[in-house]
């Protein structure tokens, strides 16, 4: 096998991205092909971080209801983003694969 030319990568995913073709929410599908192209890179020995989204939870859900104040549209986001990390660290867990969620929010 050729040695990568790369040995560590950063992986930018948008939230949105889980959904897959679902008008909303978490595709478990999509979720489980990430983490497959993910564990397959992981195999030639790189590095991966992934930094994920919130999939603009804003638009969708806070001007859907008639709006909302800024602060609270990112909380928001940064809340949807956090549940991504989630269901993304969940499924690369069950390949075993080591993941880890960071974020401010407690």
């Amino acid at each position: 096998m050729p040695e990568p030319r790369l040995k560590r990568i950063l992986l930018k995913l948008s939230g949105e991205a889980l959904m897959g073709e679902d008008p909303f929410g978490i595709n478990r599908d999509i979720v489980e092909n990430i983490v497959a192209e993910i564990a397959a890179v992981h195999e030639l020995g790189v590095e991966i971080g992934v930094v994920i989204g919130g999939g603009n939870i804003f638009r969708g859900v806070a001007l859907g209801a008639g709006g909302a104040d800024r602060a609270t549209a990112d909380y928001m986001g940064m809340l949807a983003t956090g549940m991504n990390a989630l269901a993304l660290a969940d499924g690369m867990g069950q390949k075993g694969l080591n993941a880890r969620g960071h974020s401010p929010i407690r």
